[in-house]
């Protein structure tokens, strides 16, 4: 197919923290070099921010070096972290309170704010274009493009406009390609264009594997009286207990400006129990007393999940491939001991536009910059990503109790340099049992105050695509769904995917058939993830399709 180009020095895919600091950091070097810089950031949300969810609670290291007056160019980072809680959940209605000695130091969160990054990437992009910067929001990045040599040479966007088929409607418009000097990939976790390119070049090889929770997060309008602006909290143990399949993860609340609190509950994808409900337990978890206290009473206006890469430094590849680097979660620079990757995500962004730079300065073009693992490996990013090696491994070898006392002494005492090294081999798809071995686990009906279902929870998550367009989710196999998943592991793509996209149907024939609701998918990513025979394989779809958040 004939397409049009357009010709950059950099393209961007991502316009999450790690993308918009790696254009603004481009532009910064350009402008106090006064070189001309083309910089294009495409970004597949329908609007800048739309496909944002974190948390979050944020750390500014990464902020304060790239925007030293942030706060006078009146950033939204305004909600300062005043309180930190942290407990643990016994049952459903008992709890202990932690004191901050006995709980690693990388948890404690002062200086820290209470941020929504969905508003932050705004600002960010904001900057970006005052500075010089593209950014083109509604455009996904379907393929990556490839030189003759076989470096990266950009990307080509989705084709707007196919029908389920694949045919052309009224309208089509083929995707353009967007060639460039360097492409910088920051897609999110499990970004499907770094998921082929850590393949192709075998970026992953001296790697461990990578390891992934689900994050969910919901924002809460609640009474003025139940809020404290700046409030922390935190919790590890129930709903997540050994009898629902050893899951491990932690809940999270945080109260925000404008009476909102921001709850959610991160679950680890290792878990060997195919019956068990991430969403289900996330429901859960709110009718505990630590957390019902602030929400009961209010109104949920907002729902989302997203994959988590917590793997950590085991699990880094190498980021770097002739044309490209792998930025920010599409890495995996997240830095699970604190439970926090947008300052690790940022600052790897500004590595790679620093580097980058400097080849562009030079007449490079296309080559494998190895000189931006130095300069990854001399920064503060390496420093706390290896102090932190251990804590993911520890949880999953020891359990959330054990693995938590390791890791208070692995921070506390020996700042995270305990002289070795614990890692986890086992893939996160792997770790499940068959169904018949497996406890069955029946989930109370949500009440509609705390707890909710999954189709109106994906309604206020505003998610919408095109009904007639190719679907995004493609399976390699039609038939493992039943002859093997169903079989086996009572087919847990209907439980682990959050926004109700997997189910099981009759057909007119009156069998069953494997029925795939794209229009609901929140581009979480998680089937890519679980799936136990890695049979579903996410792509992007149309661009501007999704969840659309306000603020997550």
């Amino acid at each position: 197919m004939q397409r049009e180009s357009m010709d950059f020095d950099v393209v961007i895919v991502g316009a999450g923290p790690a993308g918009l600091s790696s254009a603004c950091r481009l532009m910064q070097l350009a402008k106090q070099q006064q070189q001309e810089l083309t910089v294009c950031v495409v970004e597949k949300a329908a609007e800048i921010g739309g496909h944002i969810l974190s948390g979050a609670v944020f750390e500014t290291r990464a902020l304060d070096e790239l925007f030293p007056e942030w706060q006078q160019m009146q950033a939204p980072v305004t909600t300062k972290v005043n309180q930190d809680h942290i407990y643990y959940l016994n049952n459903d209605s008992k709890s202990v309170r932690i004191p901050a000695l006995f709980s690693p130091n990388t948890m404690h969160n002062e200086g820290n704010y209470i941020v929504s990054m969905g508003n932050l990437c705004r600002w960010l992009a904001q900057q970006a274009e005052g500075l010089g910067a593209e950014i083109f929001p509604g455009f996904s990045a379907a393929e990556t493009l490839f030189n003759e040599d076989g470096s990266v040479g950009g990307v080509i966007t989705g084709d707007m406009g196919l029908d389920a088929e694949g045919k052309p409607k009224d309208g089509y418009i083929p995707g353009m390609e967007l060639r460039a000097k360097y492409t910088i990939f920051a897609e999110g976790c499990r970004g499907h264009l770094a998921k082929s390119l850590i393949s192709q070049f075998s970026l992953d090889k001296d790697a461990s594997p990578q390891h992934y929770a689900i994050g969910f997060k919901e924002i809460w309008d609640v009474p003025a009286e139940q809020h404290q602006q700046g409030l922390v909290v935190h919790s590890a143990g129930w709903p997540l207990s050994d009898k629902h399949g050893e899951a491990s993860g932690g809940g999270y609340l945080y109260h925000a400006e404008n009476n909102q609190i921001w709850v959610g509950l991160i679950v680890d994808l290792n878990y060997s129990n195919p019956h068990l409900s991430p969403f289900d337990e996330f429901q859960r978890l709110k009718h505990h007393p630590i957390y019902a206290q602030y929400l009961q009473g209010g109104k949920r206006v907002s729902y989302g999940a997203r994959a988590i890469a917590k793997g950590g430094i085991n699990a880094l590849p190498k980021m770097t491939m002739p044309g490209g680097i792998l930025v920010g979660c599409d890495a995996g620079t997240l830095n699970f001991s604190k439970i926090k990757g947008n300052h690790t995500a940022m600052k790897s962004g500004i590595l790679a536009a620093e580097t980058i730079f400097s080849a562009v300065n030079s007449n490079n073009q296309h080559t494998d910059l190895i000189e931006f693992a130095e300069g990854f490996k001399q920064s503060w990013i390496y420093d706390e990503l290896y102090r932190g090696r251990n804590f993911g491994a520890a949880i999953h070898r020891f359990g959330t109790v054990l693995g938590g006392a390791y890791n208070t002494l692995d921070q506390n005492l020996f700042a995270g340099k305990l002289p070795f090294t614990l890692t986890d081999k086992d893939q996160d798809h792997a770790s499940l049992t068959l169904a018949s071995a497996a406890a069955v686990i029946h989930y109370p009906a949500p009440d509609n105050k705390l707890s909710f279902d999954k189709l109106s929870s994906v309604f206020v998550s505003n998610t919408n695509h095109e009904e007639n367009q190719p679907c995004h989710l493609k399976l390699s196999n039609p038939h493992i769904p039943i002859e093997v998943n169903l079989t086996q592991f009572a087919e847990p793509a209907q439980r682990y995917c959050p926004a109700g996209v997997y189910e099981f149907v009759d057909n007119a024939q009156g069998e069953q058939v494997f029925q795939i609701n794209g229009q609901n998918c929140i581009h979480c990513k998680t089937c890519d993830i679980k799936d136990p025979s890695q049979n579903i394989q996410w792509v992007t779809p149309e661009g501007g399709g999704g969840p659309n958040y306000p603020n997550m």
